[in-house]
């Protein structure tokens, strides 16, 4: 399907590995130029070079979201070389999950304020393109009870509260905004492929959790981001779409 996403402009922040690399990937297919920005320059390069493969500009840079200046800039800078900004994507996190001080500040400046903080420059630059999309990745740990993660549920159901705010404020600039909750998605050096390694009774309890009986993978993620970044999703803002496999049923 051609979602009309060629010479888009496309930034996604933490896109060098996992989800965010399933979704620049998913833009960069699709033709659109895209840019990440991670904390680890060899990952980095490594998502560079195969996106570029695609044959659209990409734009990798270090850059810790958690640092508004740091953010900033690299927001700013990325559109400056591409020519414009049609589509943010905020999907870094910072998996608070212990119910402390740690945990929750973990949460609170990567998950939820680093997102916020984008969309106050993210907005103008989108707003300059003739308007476009925002979307916001949260979890399904927002949607539901997060006994072994706390902080991390609860910041991730700020971030489809606010996903509805913004949804409101930015309707008249043209600028929809979404938000995908993905349930559990492994890939190499996630989450998931750590705790199948190292605490496989939870990996089997979450996996038997899932009707279609494996976990999810980044590209099916990311291809749901494309959607939602084109103009097929033209009538859709507001919304927050998991993409779990059913693991929210069960």
């Amino acid at each position: 399907m051609d979602l009309g996403l060629q010479g888009r402009n496309v930034i996604v922040t933490g896109g060098s590995r996992g989800i965010g690399f399933g979704m620049a990937e998913a833009f960069a297919r699709e033709g659109a130029n895209v840019a990440i920005c991670g904390r680890t320059a060899s990952s980095l390069d490594q998502a560079q070079e195969s996106l570029s493969a695609h044959g659209t500009q990409i734009i990798a840079l270090p850059c810790d979201v958690g640092d508004p200046a740091a953010l900033k800039a690299f927001i700013e800078g990325a559109a400056e070389a591409m020519g414009g900004l049609n589509v943010m994507v905020n999907n870094p996190s910072g998996f608070g999950r212990t119910d402390d001080e740690e945990g929750w500040q973990a949460g609170l400046d990567i998950d939820l304020m680093a997102l916020v903080r984008s969309g106050w420059t993210a907005v103008p630059l989108i707003e300059k393109s003739g308007g476009g999309s925002m979307i916001h990745i949260s979890s399904i740990s927002g949607l539901m009870a997060s006994g072994r993660t706390p902080p991390y549920g609860a910041v991730k159901a700020a971030v489809i509260q606010y996903t509805k705010t913004q949804a409101v404020e930015l309707a008249s600039k043209n600028i929809r905004v979404n938000c995908i909750a993905p349930g559990s998605i492994e890939f190499p050096g996630g989450v998931w492929d750590v705790t199948r390694q190292n605490n496989p009774a939870l990996y089997k309890g979450t996996l038997d959790s899932i009707p279609h009986g494996r976990m999810g993978r980044a590209d099916e993620v990311g291809k749901l981001a494309a959607f939602l970044g084109s103009d097929a999703a033209s009538w859709v803002t507001g919304q927050t779409i998991a993409a779990d496999g059913g693991q929210m049923l069960s």
